[in-house]
């Protein structure tokens, strides 16, 4: 169970190549910033770490294939975030829609709920943008990239209906 089928120093030198291969890919191929992270760069994330674990314990025959491996993940990934900025309708193919939250101060519960967010959650983010009442709410959606956003109605002093209700605080 304990018994090491590969040479030590062959483990060490192949984890280190694959290290720096894997920091020069994500740090200069691939730069993202905090809060941008998309299904497809979790995707990709996930399916270079499968080449990379075969790489690292000998599922491939040298360093170099799985290298090759790696490169052919990073070019697709590439390809299709190319082609979704320069072409709007595959964008419209792979990346879903923003998810309408609020429309003109009626909350949207079922969209909140497939999303698996509460109204709590909800008041939250517009607090954090100073909103007060969801009257005052022209349209806020989640995007794809999991990032939130607001159309404040241009009279923020509007409230209608029951102020206790549309209230957010």
């Amino acid at each position: 169970m304990f018994a090491v089928n590969m040479n030590p120093l062959e483990l060490i030198i192949r984890g280190t190549a694959l290290y720096w291969f894997l920091i020069f890919i994500f740090r200069v191929v691939l730069p993202r910033n905090v809060g941008e992270v998309t299904i497809a760069d979790v995707l990709l994330l996930v399916l270079i770490a499968n080449a990379s674990q075969n790489t690292m314990v000998g599922g491939y025959t040298t360093v170099t294939e799985g290298f090759i491996l790696v490169i052919t993940l990073v070019g697709w990934s590439a390809l299709f975030e190319w082609l979704t900025f320069h072409f709007p309708a595959i964008q419209k193919i792979l990346e879903p829609f923003p998810l309408v939250l609020v429309r003109s101060g009626r909350v949207n519960y079922r969209n909140l709920r497939k999303e698996f967010l509460s109204v709590e959650d909800l008041k939250a983010k517009l607090r954090e943008r100073g909103i007060e009442y969801f009257i005052q709410v022209k349209i806020a959606y989640l995007k794809s990239d999991g990032q939130f956003g607001v159309i404040e109605i241009k009279d923020k002093g509007a409230k209608s209906g029951n102020a206790a209700e549309n209230k957010v605080i």
